[in-house]
């Protein structure tokens, strides 16, 4: 450490002191300790503080300094300054106490080592003028001993003045947080990442079913564990906080509380596709060569898109925009001979007068749209965001799919109400923990029997423990041209249904409440293995009131995940199974999950499934190990399976997939994504014999800094 003056020593003394959310009355006496904060004026408790953290720093460069007697202090007159003080010395940190040189100005703010670009918080921005020989120094603080043995207070860091909710002690600490923010797309690095860094035992408010997650909530989600990550000898979990934390650094103020306006292009990006063989594209029957992508267009030969998204955010309001230019070559829909079996399973006529998005035949000319993949106008208020427009949602623990929502279609266009941070509830929270809703409503596309349904799904999501999560969430799909019309009434009629429709008989009425699912699910951090081992399940059930009432009837999809192996701590393995084949028969013949009587093309949005890849009646799973070169770098090995009875889809299918996929920087600002699968598959309804296609990818993105003011 370089020469530092008593004056600044009594500057660190009183920043290093962890900081508190309200304002601290000053006193005229010297003192070593913090004012208690003010009552909670939203729970009535006393607040928690929020511990202080170094903003960064590395237990291998950590060394213990020996303490140094304060120099002697000479008693003055109040407001005048003794001769001992007007010639006081400056302290060499480095040489013995009896160094001293000429009085020094007072310092500017002081670097942190290993951290050139950070300042300690509560040191002003601007130096005070340096003493002239005019002037006088003012009278000094006696600065306060450090005792032997006691650690020196830790910088604080800009993160620590995010307030969050202390979700698992009986004080509180409220949210007041006013800023609107944008959702992070489900396709973002961050979510693995950061579902990492929750299985290493961090990340306690992060609600894992309940997806995306805003810029902001991520940051709470940051700032409640970061003491704990800091102070820690976990190298893994300190890269991910600190990659995660630089991605958001433009939502935190320069005084590390204020966000003003941010705004301009968050990413740039294109993306190279080649398919040699022909690929399965029809969640809804056969499934799907390429799955969670959004529902973009992909065939054999040459694919690609080119794309960019837009960040504005101004006080409680966010826009966010993401549109991109697609291409995929023509191809070949299903014969008829190969459809008629596909209009039986689906209870359609083969006469049908329109081309169903769900059984396209003949042959499909090369696609070449714009298409908006998000677009969302938020403003938030109370914890919420009220937003309109196409938004991600992933309702589920799990990584490879989620039953009810995921991004393998194309978003809708929705009203959402997001409680976006966790809610304590009094006497409700005290026995099942913080919760978390969420409610969206809107139209899909693409459907013609009937023509132009709505949907409406609602979840809530609990977290009794730091280690426990649950939730319950329902999906209803209602209305259609000449079935039932989209109104209030019909939207109430199934949004407070809870009864069998076969006992009122209102099925095929205008009084029907609609196809409706159910879904539970939950995550669980294992005892005594809590910073190796998650446990997570996802389920569904069509028609009935939850998975836990009828578990033969449920599809299920089980997943652990092991966050690093002994030795090898970059090194995770995540195992998932998926199953929509029910227990309570031989077959259901395709008729039971994401398909209904009345809403004929079911669980879809232009044709592709928005739930589960794994599709109406089938078994399979996924495997991926991953040994992550940083926080948002990785190499991965994957293997997907797929396997659909012959009752079904005449002949069954079977899906056998190898994927090798790499993300690397290749700069702080520019991403490469590239991977290469190949897949097996028989599907005899379409080629006899097995066949197999090999996918090659490379997607650049750069992300662009965004502006701030």
């Amino acid at each position: 450490m370089g020469k530092l003056s008593l004056s600044g020593l009594c500057l660190l003394a009183l920043v290093s002191q962890p900081l508190t959310f309200h304002a601290q009355q000053q006193s005229s006496e010297p003192s070593t300790t913090v004012a208690a904060p003010a009552q909670d004026q939203h729970s009535g408790n006393q607040p928690d503080q929020v511990p202080a953290m170094p903003a960064y720093r590395h237990k291998k460069n950590k060394k213990k300094k020996p303490a140094t007697e304060p120099p002697q202090q000479t008693t003055a007159p109040a407001g005048t300054a003794s001769p001992a003080e007007q010639n006081k010395p400056s302290v060499d940190m480095n040489t013995s106490p009896a160094s001293v040189e000429q009085p020094a100005a007072v310092p500017a703010p002081v670097e942190l080592p290993n951290a050139p670009s950070r300042t300690l918080q509560g040191v002003p921005s601007t130096s005070p003028e340096p003493a002239t020989q005019s002037q006088t120094p003012a009278a000094q603080p006696p600065v306060p001993a450090e005792q032997p043995g006691e650690p020196a207070q830790p910088a604080t860091s800009r993160l620590h003045i995010l307030q969050t909710r202390n979700a698992y002690s009986p004080q509180t600490v409220s949210i007041d947080d006013q800023y609107g923010s944008a959702y992070i797309p489900v396709d973002s690095w961050m979510y693995p990442a950061l579902l990492r860094l929750y299985s290493l035992d961090y990340l306690d408010t992060a609600f894992l079913g309940m997806r995306p997650w805003t810029r902001r909530s991520v940051l709470h989600m940051l700032a409640r564990s970061s003491e704990a990550i800091e102070n820690s000898n976990n190298d893994e979990a300190i890269e991910i906080y600190e990659s995660v934390k630089r991605e958001l650094a433009d939502e935190i103020g320069s005084d590390g509380q204020h966000r003003g306006n941010v705004y301009g292009v968050q990413s740039v990006y294109a993306r190279a596709m080649e398919i040699a063989g022909t690929p399965l594209d029809n969640s809804f029957h056969l499934g799907n060569t390429i799955i969670n992508d959004y529902g973009r267009p992909y065939a054999s030969g040459f694919n690609s898109l080119a794309g960019f998204s837009t960040l504005n955010e101004s006080g409680r309001f966010s826009l966010y925009v993401r549109g991109e230019y697609q291409h995929a070559p023509s191809s070949f829909g299903f014969t008829p001979a190969q459809a008629a079996p596909l209009f039986n399973a689906d209870e359609i006529s083969s006469n049908y007068p329109y081309n169903l998005s769900t059984i396209p035949l003949g042959p499909i000319a090369a696609q070449n749209p714009f298409r908006i993949v998000e677009a969302n106008l938020s403003a938030h208020a109370f914890g919420h965001e009220f937003s309109f427009g196409k938004s991600d949602s992933w309702m589920s623990p799990a990584q490879g799919g989620a039953f009810a929502w995921s991004n393998n279609a194309e978003n809708i266009y929705s009203f959402r109400i997001n409680r976006v941070e966790p809610l304590h509830i009094p006497l409700l929270s005290d026995l099942l923990g913080p919760v978390r809703y969420d409610f969206y409503v809107g139209s899909l596309k693409g459907h013609s029997a009937p023509n132009d349904p709505w949907v409406h799904a609602e979840k809530f999501a609990f977290r009794p423990t730091s280690n426990f999560e649950f939730g319950f969430e329902r999906t209803i799909i209602w209305g259609g041209k000449g079935h039932a019309p989209i109104t209030i009434g019909s939207f109430l009629n199934g949004f407070f249904s809870f009864n069998d429709t076969a006992a009122c008989q209102c099925k095929l009425t205008r009084n029907d409440p609609g196809a409706r699912f159910s879904q539970f699910d939950f995550s669980w951090r294992l005892p005594y293995l809590r910073k190796w081992l998650t446990f997570y399940t996802d389920s569904e059930v069509h028609d009935d009131v939850t998975p836990i009432s009828a578990p033969r009837r449920a599809a299920i999809r089980p997943g652990l995940y092991l966050s690093h192996f002994p030795h090898v701590p970059k090194l995770d393995l995540r195992a998932e199974a998926a199953i929509t084949d029910a227990s309570t028969s031989r077959s259901n013949n395709g008729r039971l999950f994401y398909w209904e009587i009345v809403q004929l093309q079911g669980y879809t949005n232009k044709g592709q499934i928005f739930g589960d890849w794994i599709g109406r009646e089938a078994k399979g799973g996924q495997a991926w190990l991953t040994y992550h070169v940083s926080g948002n770098e990785w190499l991965q090995l994957a293997y997907r399976n797929a396997k659909t009875p012959y009752d079904f889809v005449p002949g069954g299918t079977t899906q056998n997939q190898f994927t090798a996929n790499a993300l690397v920087r290749l700069r702080p600002d520019v991403e490469l994504n590239g991977w290469i699968q190949y897949e097996r598959w028989t599907v005899p309804l379409l080629k006899p014999g097995p066949q197999s296609d090999t996918t090659a990818t490379f997607q650049l993105t750069w992300y662009p800094k965004l502006h701030t003011k």
